[in-house]
């Protein structure tokens, strides 16, 4: 004997079998899938937040809280020899000199482990910091490479064995004498030091090549 159907209900209401719905469901899945998949680009560490948003480059690794003893460790990879930039902002209340990761300080003892992820040799390595955007970083902004500090003794690398330091109007850090072949991976030591933290503010990476 048949099973009657419930009330209301009536197989012919079922327009599409299972393989069907399948068919045209995976299809949707697809599309969507590209978005979930996009990898990690921003970072937190100590107070703050590292970001590879502005693109050229990848952050694989962020550690530390910013002090000398147990700096803030970002590792990346860059792709070409032409300038990225790091976004830094601030995730925790901001107080001068006040205690390293627990508040954004100002004061920031840096390591960047730097993979030379494109084809050529790099000759030199220039950092440069920016309060805005594009634009050069003043004295009156108090954001320097530890400016006030004129024979800093925290600033090293393992590919390069010299150093040079521009303020005004720029803040520039610059690594000479050494190489970075491709595959290989150079390590920078550093202090950045801001006497008005401000909420974000931007580090400008630029690997040089040879010439001529």
């Amino acid at each position: 004997m048949r099973t009657p159907e419930p009330s209301g209900f009536s197989s012919k209401r079922l327009l599409f079998s299972p393989g069907v719905l399948c068919r045209a469901v995976l299809p949707l899945l697809f599309l969507i899938a590209p978005a979930q998949a996009d990898p990690q680009k921003v970072w937190a560490a100590g107070a703050y937040s590292f970001s590879d948003e502005l693109g050229g480059f990848r952050i694989t690794g962020a550690s530390g809280i910013g002090t000398k003893e147990d700096p803030l460790v970002i590792t990346e990879e860059l792709n070409s020899a032409t300038p990225v930039t790091l976004t830094i902002r601030a995730t925790r209340p901001i107080e001068a000199f006040g205690k390293a990761g627990d508040v954004a300080n100002g004061i920031m003892y840096m390591r960047i482990d730097v993979l030379n992820n494109s084809a050529l040799p790099w000759v030199e390595f220039q950092f440069e910091l920016q309060e805005i955007l594009d634009q050069p970083s003043v004295f009156g902004d108090g954001l320097s490479f530890d400016q006030r500090n004129k024979t800093p003794d925290n600033i090293w690398s393992s590919s390069f064995a010299d150093f040079d330091r521009q303020f005004e109007p720029y803040d520039r850090l610059l690594f000479k004498n050494g190489k970075v072949d491709p595959l290989k991976t150079a390590t920078f030591d550093f202090l950045i030091t801001d006497y008005t933290p401000r909420w974000t503010f931007y580090l400008v990476q630029d690997p040089r090549i040879p010439t001529g």
